[in-house]
């Protein structure tokens, strides 16, 4: 028997919470993503406060839970990186012998000839960007011209941005397998994102028919272990295509973080057992990336008067964990827009269990899924349970 017969598992995308040792590897020294952001004024966020937020690290004008009713901790990630498919894989039990590779500058020439020979069409972009910056840029000569815009970030990844009315989504889509394919040995990117976008030159809007084409994990990992006990898992955000669709049973995508909170609620009507696995972008998507700091604090606020209204749905038999995958400080100190190396807060909530435990440094972020995987009755090959600390 399940100690908890229904884990709901919460990556707010981007919210790290302090430099890893080794951070002076990726030129992040100094950067704290929920560090800068308390920083920058009083955060109203009382809910994750309660939980013992503020009890991992000291965080400005908010002092720490005197009972906390969480317990809390963070992880660091083991894995070289710090991307999406990194920090979700780990926590899965995979770690990675070496880092996807990014394209600070683009992709080399050859390669790009390879995919416009593939695909019949020259290219433009190349380049790392903001994808709404982007679309600004180079928007209306793709509209003139068809040819697709090709762009990176400071992930590791392949995207293509193409105007629904010019590329169609089949197009686009096809495309995008192209490029996975592609896409491989050295040049084995974490993923391959379409990005279709729509309306007129000067209001260009990304639409919500984005898709992730991603490396498949290797075996096993969480959802392999939890598939084989016939645990079911479901999928909320970006879950189903980060793990490229394996063990997830059901999934659904998200339009903000807003729609994601919306959908945890409806699953807990829907799903009385196994694995609910959440991912939040929009911290790292329409404000990490943007390096916009107050944007970031009001979002987090907004989870946490989400979270407030979430909690008391839970009951005995139900474990909340919210995490993060990696940071993004958006503090202006830096004028990177990459990802940064941090540790992830971790906070596990169940009514009448592990209130004040303190969970400490977890040495790798596959800790949170051998604590899944032991409540499950299964093992991953990575992580060390914390399931009797939080089940007492």
């Amino acid at each position: 028997m399940a100690r908890f017969a229904r884990v709901i598992w919460i990556v707010l995308d981007s919210v790290g919470i302090g430099a890893l040792p080794d951070a002076a590897d990726y030129g992040d020294v100094g950067r704290s993503t929920l560090g800068h952001i308390a920083e920058s004024r009083a955060l109203q966020i009382p809910t994750l406060v309660k939980l013992g937020l503020a009890n991992i690290e000291p965080l400005a004008h908010l002092p720490p839970a005197p009972a906390p009713i969480g317990a809390y901790g963070k992880g660091r990630t083991h894995s070289p990186g710090k991307d999406t498919t990194t920090g979700h894989w780990e926590m899965a039990g995979v770690w990675l012998e070496q880092a996807f590779p990014v394209y600070k500058h683009g992709f080399p020439a050859d390669l790009i000839a390879e995919f416009e020979r593939a695909i019949g069409r020259k290219t433009i972009g190349n380049k790392p960007a903001s994808g709404t910056e982007i679309i600004k840029e180079l928007g209306e000569e793709h509209v003139k011209t068809g040819k697709p815009i090709v762009y990176t970030s400071g992930d590791s990844v392949f995207q293509i941005a193409a105007h629904e009315e010019i590329i169609s989504i089949q197009e686009l889509y096809r495309m995008c397998e192209i490029a996975r394919k592609l896409l491989d040995g050295p040049h084995r990117v974490g993923r391959v994102i379409a990005r279709p976008f729509a309306g007129e030159a000067g209001h260009f809007v990304r639409t919500s028919r984005r898709h992730d084409y991603a490396v498949d994990p290797p075996k096993p990992m969480l959802m392999d272990a939890l598939a084989e006990r016939k645990v079911p898992v479901f999928g909320i955000g970006k879950i189903h295509d980060i793990y490229n669709g394996r063990g997830v049973d059901d999934y659904v995508t998200t339009k903000s973080n807003t729609d994601g909170m919306e959908k945890l609620t409806a699953a807990l009507k829907d799903r009385a057992a196994g694995l609910i696995f959440c991912n939040l972008v929009d911290f790292d998507m329409l404000y990490g990336h943007r390096k916009d700091v107050e944007g970031f604090a009001k979002s987090l606020e907004e989870f946490d008067r989400q979270l407030a209204a979430y909690l008391p749905l839970l009951k005995p038999s139900d474990l909340l964990m919210i995490t993060a995958d990696h940071g993004c400080d958006p503090d202006p100190r830096w004028e990177t827009t990459d990802h940064s190396r941090e540790y992830v807060p971790i906070l596990a909530y169940s009514p009448g269990h592990g209130a004040g435990v303190r969970l400490g440094v977890r040495e790798t972020l596959a800790d949170m899924g051998q604590t899944i995987a032991e409540n499950f009755g299964a093992e991953i090959p990575h992580g060390k349970s914390f399931l009797g600390e939080i089940s007492r």
